[in-house]
């Protein structure tokens, strides 16, 4: 049987909800689709937002033979045989959802084909690119950021599913389902078919998975890593342990907790220790390799050192401040004799003249003269 999801899943552009910044009116996917454009591209977004839906949009426009896969189950196969389908000359294009489950060299296989136009790819993924898809495939694709849908546009998707409910419960969904519409959509119908009757009450008896309690009324992402990042500030390896068990047993990415620790490690321990970012960095390799659920081993022994380091944020916050200038001052001129003379017209200029390598005179720029950042 077809999910309600699916079932009222937005055909055209006029129909879809949100993400204005991209399908609205002279925006970029917008114009693409108005203009037939044919071209790679990577939706980066929580779930539920619209990225199969804009996919289907976007290959229908274009009148395209569409396939999808899951990288969490396809192959080199898989890819093979839509290359070698004969689509009398139809273009193809490949929905790949979660690209980021792809390893580096299924990644390379399907580098080729992009390149050369075979297929269109359109990647999916609720993990930043930067970390997950390798640089020459990423280099041919555009990627579309997507945005949690907003209460207001939650209510909308809601109210297309012809349910009857009271505002309390539209409330208490919109703030349960944290802007994923395909979620809200689920539990909706979940509980219409268990109580036959929608109200606040139902869906909680209806709501079952733990990850669904990860949210805004519960244990919010945010607030969550907030609590974690915090404890680990406060040297207090109990309560770090605790967040870090609760993100792990609610399905967070424990790369997304590693590199929280990375960038820790530099931003509140800095000086005091600068081993702890090469724990760290070890810390998140060790998720790479080993992944759940013994990577929360890895994870655990990464936070108690990091815990039981001591803290100095000297360093980030000078670097702060010298952000600060930087965005106040614009960029200053370089002094002369910091200047390399590469060319005989830069050497008749002063540049580099009376550089000393070691010299305590400040390399400042002029305006910024004896300012100090680290404290």
């Amino acid at each position: 049987m077809e999910p309600l999801a699916s079932k009222i899943r937005p055909k055209t552009l006029k129909e879809f909800v949100g993400q204005s910044h991209l399908v609205g009116e002279g925006k970029p996917l917008n114009v693409a689709i108005k203009q037939k454009h044919l071209f790679s591209f990577v939706f980066w977004g929580p779930p539920g937002t619209g990225k199969t839906t804009l996919a289907k949009i976007y290959a229908k426009s274009l009148n395209a033979k569409l396939y999808e896969l899951s990288a969490v189950s396809a192959g080199k196969a898989d890819i093979r045989k839509i290359i070698e389908e004969d689509t009398k000359n139809y273009p193809k294009v490949l929905f790949l959802d979660e690209i980021h489950r792809f390893n580096k060299a299924q990644q390379d296989f399907l580098l080729p084909y992009v390149e050369r136009g075979d297929m269109t790819l359109i990647g999916a993924t609720t993990e930043n690119p930067s970390f997950e898809i390798i640089a020459p495939l990423l280099s041919r694709c555009r990627i579309f950021v997507l945005y949690e849908l907003s209460d207001k546009e939650m209510e909308t998707i809601i109210k297309r599913t012809k349910f009857k409910l009271d505002k309390k419960s539209i409330d208490w969904l919109i703030n349960m389902a944290n802007g994923d519409a395909r979620q809200a959509i689920t539990m909706l119908e979940n509980t219409n078919e268990l109580y036959k009757k929608i109200t606040v009450e139902n869906l909680k008896n209806a709501l079952q998975s733990k990850f669904l309690r990860y949210d805004k009324v519960g244990e919010e992402h945010y607030n969550t890593i907030s609590a974690f990042i915090k404890s680990m500030r406060a040297s207090q390896s109990d309560a770090a342990l605790y967040y870090l068990a609760r993100m792990i047993d609610s399905g967070e990415n424990p790369k997304f907790i590693a590199r929280r620790m990375v960038i820790f490690a530099s931003e509140d321990i800095g000086l005091a220790q600068p081993t702890a970012l090469v724990v760290a960095n070890d810390v998140f390799r060790a998720v790479e390799i080993i992944g759940l659920p013994e990577c929360g081993i890895n994870l655990a022994h990464g936070v108690v050192y990091l815990c039981q380091c001591k803290k100095d944020r000297s360093a980030y916050e000078a670097y702060m401040k010298a952000m600060e200038d930087v965005k106040k001052y614009g960029n200053l001129s370089i002094p002369l004799h910091l200047r390399n003379p590469e060319t005989k017209l830069m050497k008749e200029l002063n540049y580099g003249k009376g550089y000393e390598k070691y010299s305590k005179e400040s390399f400042l720029p002029d305006k910024l003269k004896g300012k100090k950042y680290l404290q």
